[in-house]
Order: C-alpha cells, then structure tokens, then sequence
C-alpha cells in the first residue's frame, strides 16, 4: 500500500503546501497522472502516481502545509484491501495517562524528516508546471538548523498565556500537558524559536492536529486568533467563575535586536481615512523578504561601482544580430554582460565563491544566475559554464530559461545552484541601482540602462553611449582592490566586444 509523500525539491525544502486536488478519493489512477498540484518556495509542481491504481485516501486537504517525506495520499494496487483507518486518541485521557506514569517528564517534540527526509523510495513524481520565485537559489542548508530550534521549546512563561480551566487563548482548546506528544512542522518549530512562542499553548488544526503555520501567525503578529473547530474542555465550576487569563502578548526575542520585528498590528490609519487592508503574502514574496533580510543582516557588503563605454558594444550587436540565424540566436546587451562577468571570474576566482558558516569555498565552475521578475517575485537561474559558452549559446539558453520561467517551465535544477548572479533593470531605464547579495555566494553584479551621452573623442564631441554597472561583494570573501580589478576586466571586454567573442 505505497504512500504519496510530499516530495523534496531541493537541499533547503523543508515543506510544500498542498494547492490543489487533481484526483477524488476512489478515482482510479494511471501511473505518471498527475493528482495534486503543490507549491514550494520556488514553483509550484504537479504531483505523479508513481503506480496504477486507486486513490484510496486524501491524508492531507488544500491548503495544508506538509513537511518533505510525510503522506499526504494513498493509492491501492489491483486487488489491495485498504487498511482501517486508525481512531484519532482521545488526548485528554491520553495525556491523564502519560502524567500518572510519567510525572516530570519535558514534553516530547515530534519526529521530523530532518537532514535524511529525502524523498527517496517514495511513490511519487513531481515535475514544474508553474513558476514562481521569491529569491534565488537556496543552496544553504537550513534543515538542521530549523530541527535544532524546534528541539526545545521556550518556556509557558515567555508566550502564550492559559485561561481559565487550562484552555488555550488561540482558540478554547485545552493546553497540552507535559508528556503529550507535539506533532509541528519544522517551519512552525523555526516560528516559534524566533518568537519565543510557547507551542504547548497553540491549538493544531492540521491533520492529527499538527500545528500549522496558521496556528502559529497569530501569536507572531499579535492579532486575535480566530477559534478553531476544535471543542474546548468544559471547565470545573470553579474554573469557570475564575477570571479569563489575558490574551497572549507574543514577544519578539528583543536579544536578536538585528532581526526584523513582527509588527504588532495593522498600520493605524489617520482620521477619516480607510483602514489598511491586510495583504497576504505569497510563499515566493516571504522567502525573498527572509532570505534578503538574512543577507543584509548577516553579510557585510560593500559596493563598487563603474561607467562603461558602451558605444563599440552597441555596433558589434548590431552586426552579429544582422547575421543571426534566427530570432533565438539574436544576442542581448545583458548576454555581453554575462559573457564579459564569465570571462573575469576566470581570473578573479574570489568572486566566483561561496561563503558558509565560517567557510569560504571556491568554485571549480562559473555558473551564472540571471535574475528574472515575475508577478510573484524573482527566480534566478542560472547558465551553467557560462564562461565556455560563445555568446550565441548563452543568448539562446537565457531566452529559453527567461520565457520557460514566464510559463512555468522552470526545473528545480534549473534553479538550485549558480556560482555568481546577475541582475539587471536596464530594460527599465534605471541608470544605476544596488542588488542584495544572493546568499550564500560572495558577490552580486547590477546592470544599469543604455544611455546616450556626449563624449569627447580627439578633438570633437560625439554621441556615445554609456553604462553603470555595480558589483555588491562581501567583505568576508573579497577586498575592494580585487572587485575593482573585476570590474576592469568586465568593462575591457565590453568596451572590446571581439574579446566576448574570442573567449
């Protein structure tokens, strides 16, 4: 009887939500159908029956966050029985037991996928169907870190508070005793270390009660948790002519002075004026916000900027576009650049880096990301060995990526790895701008618009055209002098386009 499991897209996957059922339950399957459809933090994919069968059980509904590796269906083979549904235990007597037995005992977190929650052996396929990015690609490993804050809860104290009879402020539900077990995801876990939230306190409303992030948000933002269809405890006589406790004041970890406050509530509006209207984000825009705020926190930029003489660029992309085999084959001004970035990591390695921990690691292959918008936020993948692809190859495969992104096309693989990114609002007409470092690598390079200007060649004043491009690089990994030294090589080859075609 396999299970469909949430499947691992990527090193930093640690959970994907459930958008989508493609299949009832009891509708026969054929293997490679598609029946449900998931989004993780990058794309949303379709998941595939692995096996021809019946979809017997939906474990999971819409809108569920499901950690990588647990079931979220079950397909029956030909002349499979499916198994008796296990009774959901009663956790009052459950947890009666448990203190008789066991009294002083700290409460047990769940188990979770953690570092080995690959979906190996499992029962399901899942390939893009839609893209979407917040960030670049993650390649830092969060998974043990977010297992390691979820391993020991904050104490009642520092979070939510109990009311009268023992019942939980998020939504009437009794608290958990010490000993009864706490099924939460790892992101949920990570939330709660963050906030100093008290889990122990917080009413689960996902399958088998497990605390989802909705559970969890309340206490994060200080609103009002709305009541959950969970029933509470009656309360004894003399609990319920107590006072009610106060509703919970989550804290923010005031320790952590760098990391970005929640905010307590919505924005007050002036007098006679609306409201703000709360907007929820999306998976993609979360991520972007968490990893470019971890980036400004904890990496040190600094920024080195340079004017390139575009003039010669401008006419040899005329010329080599005039001979172009097909539209594909046409070179873009940001195909220079990339080609022209390529070219000086070879000889400025210490760009072409990551930094990790306390590690800095060198990387034999140039893998250039190219940052591309999209109405969910960025995705950025990238062109593997950019520096050995002629200019006609990078410009088809950045063509190709660019309109696979726009439809949905994008591969997980595609995405989840690079070794330097690019970034470009020239098409914007933004002349100069700043990028934020795409962790864990050492440098980012922003690309400015085309500008016509007039320059001074001999003895006459003719119209050139110009670009600035800046590098953002992190002071643990490079110096001033090397990124300077970069940028020279970028603007030679740029300013000498023969060069982009020779190397």
């Amino acid at each position: 009887m396999p299970n469909v499991i949430m499947p691992k897209m990527g090193d930093a996957m640690e959970e994907g939500t459930l958008l989508k059922w493609l299949k009832a339950e009891g509708e026969e399957v054929a293997e490679g159908d598609p029946i449900a459809e998931i989004e993780t933090d990058k794309v949303t994919l379709e998941i595939m029956a692995e096996n021809t069968g019946t979809l017997s059980e939906r474990i999971a509904s819409e809108g569920d966050s499901i950690p990588v590796g647990d079931p979220i269906a079950v397909i029956l083979g030909p002349g499979e029985a499916a198994a008796p549904r296990q009774a959901q235990p009663d956790v009052a007597a459950e947890t009666d037991a448990q203190a008789d037995g066991a009294a002083g005992l700290a409460a047990e977190a769940s188990p979770e996928t953690g570092a080995a929650g690959d979906a190996t052996g499992s029962d399901v396929a899942a390939t893009a169907t839609v893209a979407a990015s917040a960030d670049q690609p993650a390649t830092r490993d969060t998974r043990d870190e977010a297992s390691d804050e979820g391993s020991i809860l904050p104490s009642p104290a520092s979070s939510a508070s109990v009311g009268a009879g023992g019942a939980a402020q998020n939504g009437g539900a009794p608290a958990r005793d010490a000993g009864e077990r706490l099924r939460a995801s790892p992101v949920v876990k990570r939330l709660a270390a963050e906030h100093e939230i008290d889990l122990q306190q917080v009413t689960g409303t996902g399958p088998g009660g497990r605390i989802v992030k909705d559970d969890v948000m309340p206490f994060v933002t200080g609103a009002k948790p709305k009541p959950t269809a969970r029933a509470a405890t009656a309360p004894t006589p003399e609990a319920a002519a107590a006072s009610p406790a106060p509703a919970p004041t989550p804290t923010t970890g005031g320790a952590d002075r760098d990391r970005p406050a929640a905010p307590a509530a919505a924005p007050a509006a002036a007098p006679g004026r609306p409201a703000a209207v709360p907007h929820d984000l999306s998976r993609i825009r979360r991520t972007t916000g968490r990893r470019m705020a971890e980036a400004k926190r904890e990496i040190p930029h600094f920024y080195v900027s340079a004017t390139v003489d575009m003039s010669a660029a401008v006419a040899f992309r005329a010329q080599v576009n005039a001979g172009a085999p097909d539209d594909a084959s046409k070179v873009s001004f940001n195909d220079m650049v990339v080609k022209a970035a390529a070219l000086a990591l070879r000889e400025f390695p210490a760009l072409n880096a990551s930094f990790e921990g306390d590690a800095l690691y060198d990387h034999p292959n140039i893998d250039i990301n190219i940052a591309i918008a999209l109405d969910g936020g960025l995705i950025a993948p990238f062109i593997p060995d950019a520096d050995q692809k002629s200019l006609g190859a990078i410009a088809r495969m950045s063509k190709d990526l660019i309109n696979r992104a726009k439809t949905g096309g994008i591969k997980p693989e595609e995405y989840q790895g690079g070794t330097f990114t690019t970034s470009n609002l020239g098409m914007l007409d933004v002349d100069q701008f700043i990028a934020v470092i795409n962790p864990p690598q050492a440098a980012i390079l922003a690309i400015g618009s085309i500008t016509k200007v007039p320059v001074v060649r001999g003895d006459e004043i003719v119209v050139g055209h110009q670009m600035t491009l800046s590098v953002s690089a992190d002071h643990r990994a490079v110096d001033g002098a090397i990124v300077a030294r970069f940028l020279q090589v970028v603007r030679r080859s740029l300013e000498q386009p023969m060069l982009l075609a020779l190397g």
